[in-house]
């Protein structure tokens, strides 16, 4: 039987460490920032987290690009040449071009490279909730699951990995269309907080508002209540766009109410934290429905 790799990109927002243990490939997206462009690397080597959410804050714009298929196609034809197989797990196709990218490279070396197999998967996930699909099919690999068995995995597991966040800044909401002008200004002057999920298209929707960070953080691990399957041994991943300390708070509610025992925390990597910008708390977790 061939091996095969998990290949994904860096708006799974999983550490650099995390990815090279679970043997994933990361293809990385890309900022525009300035004069430069940086790619979105898991480890922050061309832009530190820190340096981006900085320049953030201090009012300077980016714009992001996609993974190409040039790029896909180079990493594949390389995995391909060592007679591995390849599935493919990709940011949301609702909110990036990534996924096509990767399906369009697939198409092309299939001619190339008749005995393999290259599978993709449309994740209908972002940040870690993302990276959470990846560390569970990475797992189910490690337990000797073949290539077609991982692939029907990520392909009924998908629905269920929840996703629920917040912002503190509703200006950059605004700026990506997600919420209009007026309500940007008086959720700020009233500070609102709006309470949002990735639903089962993979769209960001907003679901409810707030009044205060707290209780927008807290609402968050409400939702997890009503929902997660087996919270206290459930592994839960929680992203945040520089503010370690919120996370930090939510994950000990989470072990307070449920006794969950395995939560990763990581940054909202510079891509994703373009469009949310700095402030944003995310939590990943499964549960029965989205």
């Amino acid at each position: 039987m061939r091996d095969f790799v998990i290949m994904t990109d860096s708006c799974c927002d999983m550490t650099a460490r995390m990815a090279h243990e679970l043997g994933l490939v990361v293809l990385p997206l890309s900022l525009h920032m300035g004069d430069q462009e940086y790619r979105n690397l898991l480890d922050g080597s061309e832009i530190g987290f820190d340096t981006f959410y900085s320049r953030i804050r201090s009012g300077e714009l980016a714009t992001t690009s996609a993974v190409s298929v040039g790029a896909f196609e180079e990493k594949m034809r390389e995995i391909l040449s060592q007679d591995k197989d390849i599935l493919c797990i990709n940011f949301s196709s609702a909110l990036s071009t990534t996924y096509q990218s990767a399906v369009i490279a697939a198409e092309d070396l299939r001619g190339e490279f008749p005995q393999a197999r290259i599978l993709v998967v449309d994740s209908l996930c972002a940040s870690l909730g993302q990276g959470l699909l990846l560390y569970l099919c990475a797992k189910e690999k490690e337990r000797g699951r073949t290539l077609e068995e991982v692939h029907t995995f990520a392909e009924t597991t998908k629905g269920n990995v929840c996703h629920w966040f917040t912002v503190d800044d509703l200006n950059h909401l605004k700026r990506g269309g997600r919420i209009s002008g007026a309500t940007a200004f008086f959720g700020t002057m009233l500070s609102i907080k709006p309470v949002m999920h990735v639903d089962d298209g993979g769209h960001l929707v907003p679901v409810s508002k707030a009044r205060g960070r707290k209780s927008s953080l807290l609402e968050l691990v409400d939702h997890m209540e009503k929902t997660a399957i087996d919270p206290a041994s459930q592994t839960v991943f929680i992203s945040h766009g520089d503010c370690e300390g919120d996370a930090r708070f939510v994950a000990d509610e989470i072990r307070r109410r449920f006794g969950t025992q395995q939560i990763y925390i990581n940054y909202v990597g510079p891509v994703i934290g373009n469009h949310s910008g700095p402030g944003t708390l995310a939590l990943f977790f499964l549960g029965r429905e989205r």
